[in-house]
């Protein structure tokens, strides 16, 4: 029903913000991930939106990338999770982790998610398996591995690593990590040297 909105950022309430269009205000809930690049009040954005209706309501969630809401929308059809828990998912992952995680029936990673249990885990493990495949709305699982390799050397380097130390750290990471366990991997590795 309302795929997309384009507005000014009215108010910043994690996990919820308003959209003004024209001087409507439009509540959404939205992922940290998304939350985190939204630009400041007052600017303009675009967000593509998922509409749900309730019995206690009418709810919109919004997510600046279309693999976002792709994963989302998957993450609802899985029994027993809702939007709290599928905004919690992307929240704790990104979406190439969450694929990841899911392509290697990793169930360690999802269970760090706040309020992922181990059956809940392994309920999406199974139910989403062959899903989110090699691409998530159209976005490489290569183009998001390569995404983290990039992420992790901006990090050591932002820490005072030069590009020497953090190439041989990278060179010692698995190829498939994510971000955050690449970067507290790649600390280890060079915490030892």
């Amino acid at each position: 029903m309302i795929g997309r909105l384009t507005g000014l950022i009215a108010e910043k309430n994690p996990p919820q913000i308003v959209l003004d269009l024209n001087g409507v205000g439009y509540e959404l809930d939205v992922p940290m991930s998304t939350f985190y690049n939204l630009p400041a009040s007052g600017e303009k954005v675009t967000l593509l939106t998922h509409f749900a209706v309730r019995e206690d309501g009418h709810f919109l969630y919004g997510f600046l990338s279309e693999a976002e809401r792709f994963a989302f929308r998957q993450l609802l059809k899985v029994s027993g999770i809702g939007a709290r828990t599928a905004l919690s998912v992307l929240s704790g992952l990104s979406v190439g982790d969450l694929a990841a995680a899911v392509a290697q029936q990793e169930l360690g990673r999802l269970i760090k998610v706040p309020g992922i249990g181990k059956k809940t885990a392994e309920r999406l493990l199974l139910e989403l398996k062959g899903k989110l495949a090699d691409t998530i709305g159209g976005v490489s699982l290569h183009a998001a591995v390569d995404d983290a390799k990039q992420d992790i050397s901006n990090a050591l380097l932002a820490l005072g690593y030069n590009e020497k130390e953090a190439a041989a750290a990278m060179k010692q990471l698995p190829a498939d990590i994510g971000t955050s366990d690449g970067i507290r991997a790649a600390l280890k590795l060079l915490s030892k040297v």
